[in-house]
């Protein structure tokens, strides 16, 4: 038998057997097929203009890479990767090329910079024929998916890593990963172009050393993206960080400041490493892998991923920062595994430290997680450590991963940014700057919560559980077996270099770990977390529960008549698909009819049967958390509620006028819940949806212009009702802090006061007028409607504290008559009026209170 001959017989036993053990999952776009076949036996094909041939380039030697190659390459009906190169009247034994030279005479000592052969002969017949070209196809293999940081040789057998692997060690891979490889084919560079370029740009370099380090450098790029950086283990990284000089000098000073020796105060800062630093396992990760596939098959219905092709294609170029908003603790792991098993590195996660519990921690800590306190106040040697270790983590270009609202949201509105992290990010940028950071929004929206009687709980007055493994087993004794589906939604990026470069800071330099930041800086740090929050917002998913949540609570006994019920979540689903919040915003491909199917399947809401026709009602106890899904998505609805709200009240209404109420109570409708229009942009969307509206025939529109109710009673107007009342609850609670402010008058009351009583009145209203909704008396809501009206300068404070306002601020709180009926407003009226005695005593109960809890703390 011919060399030849035993040479493809070798190959096709050694494909066939690869075959048993190996399925190879593909990372990225697979390449489309732009030649002929590179076998033909006709040289003239290859010099067709329009004709390239490809030749796959592979960073390492190996047979198995190859043969893996070759077999996808089959089987996606592309150029087989060993079949010959043909081009011209030139003949290559295979379509495939490898940058590190793999020599059979010198395999233990090889010659330096010994360049790959076949790379010469293609580079010399290019020169030759420039009418011809070849596709270089770079393709990236992996066998599993670890950093080399593993500190044990058994775990380094288990998986690929950034070093070459020996061939006993390759084949342990392919025994081990056979099912857990990886292979990505990445954008093809034309062979011409790069010598073209390097003869350009490199002319004392010779083509061939341009274009393996150009190829090698980009391909170690792709492969950063799946494994990480190449890491270290803990024990070297905190040994790196504790010789650091910024913490070196940060001992000394806490050597002097608390009167302890030099060694002493070494070993707080090692406790603090201790404390904070992640120990990334490739074990953990992969056991969490198989454990969390589990819950979300059988827990839950599955995990739904919309618009990840767009943090793959940044994850080449930029350090990606995950930003999700924080809705269960589950958040650390749902966000871990979308993104693990879409071929991307698990990002490092900055968790609260009240999650360092026993087992818990380590295994968050082996899948990326590092822990943080929730105050830094005090403690100089603390800060300094974790910001060197926070910038040790940018340095490598890690992802990370931290939730911008600092806690979970009880409310399932979004929180008000913590900033804290995000501006530690940025100095550590500023201090040396890696790759370009880029910020990615995510929406998390669950169906049922594993917290949900908790958090019902804690809006209701309890105080928070402190986090335990007995609590998360109480947790998991309580949940029930149906939890629907999970939806992610990655939102519009938000880059860093912008934000700076739009506050005048993309040239500041930060020298020391404790240097402040610039004012330009936080500027630009604040309106990067407002923007991230608003992105969120944006990247919303519309699911059945949230939907059926927003209608049914906005009825007044939480019921609503089947046919009714249907046509409502029909009619919203038209708007939003007719006019969606954003491009990115995901709705429910399901109609009404199925949603109440789903809802009663996840027993949310119950069919109460009657000969007239079937009602749907909400089920049992179940009115308050559903609270916390229709505020998920209530700011999609909130515009064209509030014009709902407004042409039902008054029957009819000019759009001038329209316009004109809803600029003026915008501002705190934005700020409450995070919208993203501007003042511009916001009268095209009113206008836009007044129009839905009209085409619904929800409302009318004279020749006039002029917006008209149906009429009262009828289906339509019971419609518009349901649709005005998700925007009622911020009126109303707007409103009732206007009334108190203008109760006590001009420079009477202090901004604590008017928060303290505005959270009583609302706590007294949910209880009088049956709201079911504890976000209504959310103190941090009033906090931010102060704020706004002090930003929009309807009030101020005068140097005793005390709010002053103005004939401006008479007039907004007169206009409620525009939005809000007789009966409320009187009973807003009379629930806001205090006399001097009772304010007094009202006063002097919440700070007893107040002193009773901080008492407890500190017993604590």
């Amino acid at each position: 038998m011919s060399k030849r001959g035993f040479g493809q017989m070798y190959r096709q036993l050694s494909s066939k057997l690869l075959d048993l053990v190996v399925t190879p999952h593909i990372l990225g776009e697979v390449p489309s097929n732009p030649t002929a076949p590179s076998t033909s036996e006709d040289p003239n094909i290859a010099n067709t203009p329009s004709k390239k041939v490809v030749c796959y380039v592979l960073q390492n030697y190996s047979r198995s890479n190859a043969l893996v190659v070759d077999g996808e390459t089959r089987r996606l009906k592309l150029p087989a990767a060993l079949d010959s190169l043909l081009i011209g009247e030139h003949k290559e034994k295979a379509s495939i090329l490898f940058l590190q030279h793999h020599d059979e005479q010198n395999l233990l000592n090889p010659p330096p910079n010994t360049f790959p052969p076949r790379l010469l002969r293609l580079i010399d017949l290019l020169e030759k024929h420039p009418e011809l070209d070849i596709e270089l196809v770079p393709v990236t293999v992996l066998w599993g998916r670890s950093p080399d940081k593993e500190d044990s040789w058994f775990k380094l057998l288990f998986t690929d890593t950034w070093a070459t692997p020996s061939r006993v060690k390759q084949m342990v891979n392919i025994g081990l990963h056979g099912r857990e490889s990886y292979l990505e084919f990445h954008e093809a560079q034309s062979l011409r172009d790069l010598i073209q370029y390097a003869k350009t740009t490199h002319p004392n370099l010779s083509p061939a050393t341009y274009i393996i380090s150009s190829l090698n450098n980009y391909m170690d790029a792709q492969r950063e993206v799946v494994l990480g950086p190449d890491l270290s283990d803990r024990r070297n990284v905190m040994h790196s960080l504790i010789k650091a000089q910024d913490v070196q000098d940060a001992i000394r000073r806490e050597s002097i400041r608390s009167k302890i020796s030099m060694l002493e105060a070494e070993r707080r800062a090692i406790g603090y490493l201790n404390e904070i630093v992640s120990d990334y396992s490739s074990s953990a990760v992969r056991f969490a892998d198989m454990a969390l596939t589990r819950l979300w098959t059988q827990l839950y219905d599955g995990v739904e991923v919309h618009n990840f092709s767009t943090v793959r294609e940044l994850a080449k170029e930029y350090e990606i920062i995950y930003t999700p908003c924080h809705r269960s603790h589950i958040d650390y792991l749902l966000l871990s595994y979308v993104i693990y098993k879409r071929g991307l590195m698990v990002p490092y996660i900055a968790a609260g430290d009240n999650l360092n519990m026993p087992f818990v921690g380590q295994l968050l800590r082996g899948g990326g997680a590092f822990f943080i306190r929730r105050t830094f106040r005090g403690n100089g040697l603390y800060t300094t450590v974790f910001k060197e270790y926070l910038y040790s983590i940018l340095s490598r270009n890690t992802p990370l991963e931290y939730f911008i609202e600092g806690g979970r949201s009880r409310t399932g509105r979004l929180l008000p940014a913590k900033t804290g992290m995000l501006a530690m990010t940025v100095h550590s940028h500023l201090r040396g700057r890696a790759k370009p950071i880029v910020f990615v929004p995510t929406y998390i929206g669950y169906e049922r919560l594993m917290e949900g009687s908790t958090y019902v709980g804690e809006m209701q007055g309890k105080p928070k559980e402190a986090e335990s493994v007995l609590g998360i087993v109480k947790t998991l004794r309580k949940i029930e077996r149906i939890f629907g589906k999970v939806h992610v939604n990655f939102g519009e990026p938000v880059f860093l270099d912008d934000k700076l470069k739009a506050f005048g800071a993309d040239q500041i330099r930060i020298q020391k770990n404790d240097d402040p930041i610039p004012n330009e800086v936080s500027d630009a740090v604040n309106s990067a977390a407002h923007t991230i929050l608003e992105n969120i917002n944006r990247a919303v998913v519309i699911n059945p529960v949230s939907l059926l949540s927003l209608i049914l609570l906005a009825t007044p006994k939480h019921t609503l008549d089947e046919e009714l019920c249907i046509k409502q979540l029909d009619a919203y689903r038209n708007l939003l698909t007719a006019l969606p919040y954003d491009e990115r915003t995901q709705v429910t491909p399901l109609s009404g009819k199925e949603i109440i199917a789903y809802g009663l399947k996840l027993k949310l809401i119950k069919r109460v049967k009657h000969v007239l026709g079937d009602i749907i009602a909400i089920e049992d106890n179940q009115a308050v958390l559903l609270t916390y899904f229709r505020n998920n998505i209530v700011h999609a609805f909130v515009l064209p509620s509030l014009i709902a709200a407004l042409v039902e009240h008054n029957g009819t209404i000019k759009r001038h006028d329209l316009c004109n109420v809803i600029r003026t109570l915008y501002p705190f409708l934005k700020a409450e819940l995070f919208l993203k229009w501007d003042d511009e942009s916001l009268k095209v969307q009113i206008a836009a949806y007044a129009d839905a509206l009209i085409s619904a025939k929800l409302i009318t529109e004279d020749a006039e212009g002029h917006l008209i109710s149906p009429a009262p009673n009828s289906e339509d107007h019971n419609q518009l009702l349901v649709l005005a009342g998700p925007v009622m609850q911020s009126l109303e609670r707007y409103y009732m802090t206007l009334a108190l402010i203008t109760q006590r008058g001009s420079g009477n009351i202090s901004t604590r006061q008017v928060e303290e009583l505005s959270h009583l009145v609302g706590q007294r209203l949910s209880v009088l007028y049956e709201f079911n909704s504890p976000e209504f008396f959310d103190k941090a809501l009033f906090q931010g409607f102060i704020r706004v009206l002090t930003q929009q300068g309807y009030i101020s404070t005068n140097a005793e504290g005390s709010i002053v306002f103005d004939s401006n601020f008479s007039n907004i709180a007169a206009n409620a008559n525009l939005v809000l009926d007789d009966v409320t407003l009187q009973m807003l009226q009379h629930i806001t009026t205090f006399s001097d005695e009772e304010l007094k005593q009202v006063l002097d109960a919440v700070a007893a209170q107040q002193a009773k809890r901080r008492l407890k703390r500190k017993k604590k």
